[in-house]
């Protein structure tokens, strides 16, 4: 989220200074106004955090380029002129366009860091290192802003969470929590590996579907121009003559006529209704339906609800102390593990179950209807043994093999499926077209005429 400092005066005339952080500029405005009503003053700027293109120079040396962030030209001036620099110039960077960063970038990022913490490098070094070998601008500002926040003593789980939209949801909640656990090395280690077997994932459905995307795509093309140009052009001179069509050709040349006549209707019906999905989808309701539905997806539903399993089980091995019910481990490993529904269900059944009433963590996780079976029997026995911690981290690794394995599986069926689709496309443009050299008209002097038609638009 953007960082914004408003200003006011008490009706003392006292200055009022404050920083808070907000998704948007008319959000700021919001939070800011509801602030001055209930702190008793009058609200006059709301000035949004924004980067700052400068140029310096200390003495006769090569004059240096560089960006800052601020909240005011005079902020940048002042700090830069404290290190002893001539200040050239300092303008607004008024376009500040930043792409997500690639996934190999973050995991990159992750494994690093994992890697140096285990050889004891001192966090602020990894985070100053990767910073200045990072090449995507939106990752290396994040990570600076991370790291400077951390030296100013702010909260890590803060710190890393503000930065979700680029790292990701499940990756910024685990790595701000990863300084909070004792045990940042595991924490990190286990980040890394699962965003590894993610990308490794994506790349593989990639490189299965795109051939066959592509084709469908063309074929697609290919079949609304033939049915809607070139077929009907040959098929209506059938029709001119009384000719009587075979019923593929008839039904053909019926959904020419329909999609001629209503092409227009039809790009609206399509395109305005995916256009108005992905809207919805996108809203914090569309997501919560969106996940709540997307288990029941075949092949690749039960997979995916795995998946969800496994990180949450991953999040609540890397937090969970063993001492009480680890409330609060609970309800950060629902928030971290990418499903809003899982989220809310953990939130509103069993964490109240176990609060209020006192339920065990397995009768608590079962009214929640999120988990598989073979979950909740394995929590079962290891809130028997006293062995929950353990439990949650070979459900992970179980999960982790399963869903690994299922994967490969999953592509090559949908790929088969998409193949079979060509196929009986193809299949199907074929016979029609073959129908048409089987028609022969009741009257042989008009077939002469028919064929001499018939062939001349052919030719």
């Amino acid at each position: 989220m953007a960082e914004f400092k408003i200003e006011g005066v008490t009706t003392t005339g006292k200055p009022v200074q404050g920083i808070l952080e907000a998704e948007s500029t008319r959000a700021a405005k919001r939070k800011a106004s509801q602030m001055a009503k209930q702190r008793n003053f009058k609200l006059l700027h709301v000035v949004p955090r924004s980067n700052w293109v400068y140029k310096v120079q200390r003495g006769t040396e090569k004059p240096v380029v560089g960006e800052q962030k601020a909240f005011t030209k005079g902020e940048v001036q002042d700090a830069l002129q404290k290190m002893g620099y001539r200040v050239i110039r300092v303008q607004k960077r008024w376009v500040n366009f930043r792409s997500k960063p690639p996934a190999a970038e973050i995991v990159t990022f992750v494994r690093v860091s994992a890697d140096l913490i285990r050889q004891k490098l001192p966090f602020n070094e990894i985070m100053q290192l990767l910073a200045n070998d990072i090449t995507n601008r939106t990752l290396r500002e994040a990570i600076k802003d991370i790291n400077a926040e951390l030296k100013q003593g702010k909260d890590s789980e803060r710190a890393f969470v503000k930065h979700e939209a680029v790292l990701g949801r499940f990756t910024a909640h685990m790595l701000g929590l990863a300084s909070k656990s004792g045990n940042m090395a595991d924490i990190y280690e286990s980040t890394a590996k699962f965003l590894e077997r993610q990308v490794e994932f994506k790349k593989n459905l990639k490189s299965a579907l795109i051939t066959p995307i592509v084709t469908l795509v063309v074929l697609f093309g290919a079949v609304v121009y033939y049915v809607g140009y070139i077929f009907p052009a040959t098929a209506n001179l059938f029709r001119k003559f009384n000719i009587d069509l075979p019923p593929m050709t008839k039904a053909t040349l019926l959904m020419s006529d329909f999609l001629i006549e209503n092409i227009v209707m039809i790009l609206i019906g399509t395109i305005v209704p995916m256009i108005l999905a992905v809207k919805f989808f996108s809203t914090d309701k569309g997501r919560f339906i969106l996940d709540r539905y997307v288990w029941q997806v075949p092949v690749l539903g039960q997979l995916l609800h795995k998946m969800n399993i496994e990180i949450f089980c991953r999040v609540f091995y890397a937090l969970y102390s063993g001492s009480g019910e680890n409330i609060e481990v609970i309800r950060m490993a629902a928030e971290a593990c990418g499903n809003k529904y899982m989220e809310h269900q953990i939130k509103t059944i069993a964490l109240p179950m176990m609060i209020q009433k006192g339920a065990g963590i397995t009768e608590a996780f079962e009214a929640t209807g999120v988990f598989t079976k073979t979950a909740l029997s394995r929590f079962h026995s290891g809130a028997e043994t006293g062995t929950v911690k353990n439990t949650a981290h070979q459900l992970a690794e179980y999960y982790e093999k399963e869903t690994s394995y299922k994967m490969k599986n999953a592509i090559d069926y949908i790929q088969l499926s998409i193949s079979m689709v060509i196929m009986i496309v193809l299949t199907a443009l074929t016979i029609v077209s073959s129908e048409t050299a089987t028609i022969r008209p009741k009257n042989p002097a008009l077939g002469t005429v028919a064929v001499h038609h018939v062939d001349k638009a052919i030719t």
